[in-house]
């Protein structure tokens, strides 16, 4: 179970997906009411992370002041347009336990902040004062509501964080997604494992990357080609106490495997970037994600690398790349490029601000060719769309995510809870919109489930090919 320490360190860093920058604080009141927010990254932000509380109709208005205070369209944006999915996602949640109410009935809102939040409060108030007494039923209604606000703004970097108690997984990463773990709308048959944690519950059951999921718990993955959503969540957070029973296809006999994997409890651990000459003399290098000091890593990797032999060029791996901090996109870039503008940033009435190599990184003037793939997402987008608008080298494999509609930053809520929400979105070096379309390939090189399972991997071969 992640330690609450953890979580806040967690919910930080996710904050700085596609950002760096530090959010204001909307901790003045709306109407004399308590504070919309507490900026995690700002001066006020808490040095202990409290303890969770009850999610509660005050969480639910200080959110839903935060994101007029501190989100992307706050100013501009209409309440009813989150106070509708809200009420709706509500309404759903009773549907589902059963606990539908006569008095659930949407209030009249008028697209004034302070009386729209009034009116739907008092409904809200009314509706859960009518339900059990367990905590269990009030929190997953609260939960609900809070969830169904903030899909509202449809936002790949808008989220709200609540850890279960648990956080437990397979150990094993799988095809189809995008972060953070919703289904790729691009996703086809056969849903595959794509990597397993070593030791991990998935490891030890005896799955193999590449191994293809036919059916989960005798249900299978897809229906009439889709992929199903309620199954993969069984997948992606599994519940305590239970094994897993998993129908596999691997590819490299053609044979299927029934396994039974007992979920575990998450193992964080820090993110390491790995390296190797390949033939030719090309340095390869594997990054998975944009942390702090990653830029630095890289570079440290080729020079090594560099005194082993001559280079003719670099392989950089990011496929499953989720992004970070765009000052290490920045650094990063500085090594091929320097004086360019690598994206801006922009606000909802359209000024922007640019985004610059960083030019104290010295130009290693080496060719470059960077393996993409679908969960290469956030400021890993970034990276590659500079990399193609400004031609600093060759893409391989396949369209990016597409998840980096702009830097973000992390709100407490008095729940103990957290709102990560962009205040400005991005746009690529050409001014080209790349959130939710992704950067496209120049070299197609998709990894296939029997690739890994064979262990090919048609991404670094189509880059030594282009390196000669």
């Amino acid at each position: 179970m992640r330690s609450r320490k953890s979580f806040v360190i967690a919910i930080t860093l996710a904050a700085l997906i596609g950002s760096g920058a530090t959010g204001a604080s909307a901790d003045r009141g709306y109407g004399g009411r308590s504070p919309a927010c507490v900026s995690l990254s700002g001066p006020s932000g808490p040095s202990e992370p409290p303890p969770l509380k009850p999610t509660t109709v005050t969480t639910l208005e200080q959110a839903y002041h935060c994101v007029f205070a501190n989100y992307y369209s706050g100013p501009v944006l209409d309440p009813r347009a989150l106070l509708v999915p809200a009420f709706a996602a509500l309404t759903q949640e009773l549907q589902r336990r059963g606990l539908d109410r006569p008095n659930a009935t949407m209030p009249a809102l008028t697209g004034n902040k302070k009386a729209d939040w009034a009116a739907f409060s008092a409904v809200y108030q009314k509706v859960v004062g009518t339900l059990p007494a367990d905590p269990e039923v009030r929190q997953a209604v609260a939960e609900a509501t809070m969830r169904g606000m903030v899909r509202s703004l449809d936002d790949n970097h808008a989220n709200w964080d609540r850890p279960a108690p648990g956080g437990l997984s397979l150990g094993v990463r799988l095809s189809g997604l995008r972060p953070p773990g919703v289904i790729d709308p691009a996703a086809t048959p056969p849903l595959f494992v794509t990597d397993v944690r070593p030791e991990g519950p998935g490891a030890k059951a005896g799955i193999r990357p590449g191994d293809e999921l036919v059916s989960a718990e005798g249900v299978p993955l897809f229906v009439n080609g889709v992929l199903s959503q309620g199954v993969l969540d069984g997948l992606i957070r599994p519940p305590a106490g239970k094994e897993i029973r998993l129908t596999l296809r691997r590819p490299s006999t053609g044979g299927t495997i029934d396994v039974s994997v007992t979920p575990a409890p998450s193992s964080g651990s820090e993110p390491k970037v790995d390296s190797r000459l390949l033939s030719g003399s090309v340095a390869y290098v594997a990054l998975p994600g944009f942390f702090p000091g990653a830029a630095d890593k890289v570079l440290e990797a080729i020079a090594s690398l560099r005194e082993k032999a001559t280079l003719r060029g670099v392989v950089l791996d990011l496929r499953g790349n989720g992004g970070g901090s765009p000052q290490e996109v920045s650094r990063l870039l500085g090594a091929w490029t320097h004086g360019k503008v690598t994206s801006y940033w922009c606000d909802v009435h359209g000024r922007c601000t640019a985004n610059r190599s960083d030019d104290t990184v010295p130009l290693l003037g080496l060719p470059l060719v960077a393996l993409t793939d679908r969960n290469c997402a956030s400021a890993c987008d970034s990276f590659t769309s500079t990399i193609k608008d400004l031609r600093l080298g060759t893409l391989v494999g396949t369209r990016t995510a597409g998840a980096v509609s702009g830097p973000g930053a992390g709100y407490l809520l008095d729940d103990g809870s957290a709102l990560i929400l962009p205040k400005k979105h991005e746009i690529g070096a050409n001014r080209e919109v790349v959130n939710t379309i992704g950067v496209a390939p120049d070299h197609q090189a998709p990894m296939t489930s029997a690739d890994l399972s064979a262990g090919r991997d048609p991404g670094v071969a189509k880059a030594l090919t282009l390196l000669k």
